[in-house]
């Protein structure tokens, strides 16, 4: 068992204070005729030129965006010389958290076969599928976890394959001080608009960047909205015409990509959320406690708020919540009514 050092309980609520201080409610659960939960965050909108047009708590709280940054890496890699355009599904899979089915696989073998590799050059932390189904014939198969498998293999196929493409060591990929990944740090700095950062390391064994949830959602409107040619063009065109590699069958982000012409979107772990619109505007978004039923919901409820009119809003920002297998309530969110008020899209 791990035990804090002396005084790190009051050091740990004293970092605990930005996260929490300005927390606002973003998602209830009702059951019956009671809120039975509420989940706290923030949530912030920024125009096409990148300014805070509306927030629900503090839009300039630092997070960890965690796989939200995966457009951001695949962007660097682009600018990096990572040459994907015969193959925009392939550069869809370098920004995805795949659910490992099989055509997500057979992308990563050939993002790697692209480059003269192979399986063995993942330095990703090995995992089963995400996906259920998936993981299930996974382990019908006889396979356990494997690099390949997990669901960030993408990205790590498309950073050894970029390294290739660059004269980089390949083995050196994941070093926080490679020519990849100082590209990578220049590249989300540029698009978040932001030096503010801090440094860790993400589940898959990746250098994590921080940045402000503001920054953040900058990010992904000036991908959305990049002109046609650039890197950040590439990358949006990819996801929205591949959102089945983005995510998997069943999963929110691909539905999001599927039905809102333009979006580019991506979810990342503890509840974090990010989209970004082609006319600039994007949102993004951390839910406190890191749950995942309450991010999409959240997101669903302020593409709608923007004035986004998709059917999958609808289906995407509630989610029953069940009594004996039928439903007696709902996820749904509690954004401030107006706030985010925005021209009708179609």
């Amino acid at each position: 068992m791990t035990s804090l050092p002396p005084g790190a309980p009051g050091a740990l609520a004293r970092r605990l204070l930005p996260l929490v201080a300005d927390a606002r409610p973003l998602v209830a659960v009702v059951r019956g005729e009671l809120v039975e939960s509420v989940h706290l965050g923030h949530l912030v909108v920024t125009g096409a030129d990148g300014e805070v047009l509306a927030s629900v708590g503090d839009p300039e709280v630092e997070v960890w965006p965690r796989s939200s940054l995966k457009p951001l890496q695949a962007t660097a890699m682009v600018q990096a010389g990572l040459d994907l355009a015969d193959a925009p599904a392939l550069l869809a899979l370098a920004a995805a958290s795949h659910s490992g089915e099989e055509r997500h696989l057979e992308g990563v073998r050939a993002l790697l076969a692209r480059a003269g590799l192979d399986e063995s050059a993942l330095q990703n932390t090995p995992d089963l599928p995400f996906g259920a189904q998936a993981a299930a014939a996974w382990r019908a198969a006889g396979h356990g976890p494997s690099s390949v498998a997990q669901n960030c293999s993408g990205k790590h196929a498309a950073m050894l394959a970029t390294s290739v493409a660059a004269d980089w060591d390949p083995t050196a990929y994941l070093d926080l001080g490679s020519p990849l990944q100082r590209q990578v740090r220049a590249t989300v700095a540029d698009l978040t608009g932001t030096r503010r950062s801090r440094t860790t390391v993400d589940g898959c064994g990746a250098p994590l960047l921080s940045t402000p949830l503001a920054g953040l959602a900058r990010a992904f409107g000036r991908i959305a909205s990049a002109p046609a040619g650039t890197p950040e063009h590439q990358v949006a065109t990819a996801m929205g015409a591949h959102p089945e590699m983005v995510g998997g069958t069943g999963r929110d982000v691909t539905a999001l990509l599927a039905g809102v012409p333009g979006l580019v979107a991506k979810d990342g772990a503890e509840g974090v959320y990010a989209a970004g619109l082609p006319d600039g505007r994007a949102v993004a978004l951390k839910v406190l406690d890191g749950t995942s039923r309450a991010a999409p919901v959240a997101l669903a409820a302020a593409l709608a708020a923007l004035g986004m009119r998709a059917p999958v809003l609808g289906q995407v920002g509630t989610a029953p919540v069940l009594g004996h297998g039928r439903p007696v309530g709902a996820v749904v969110a509690v954004l401030p009514e107006g706030l985010l008020a925005g021209p009708a899209q179609p």
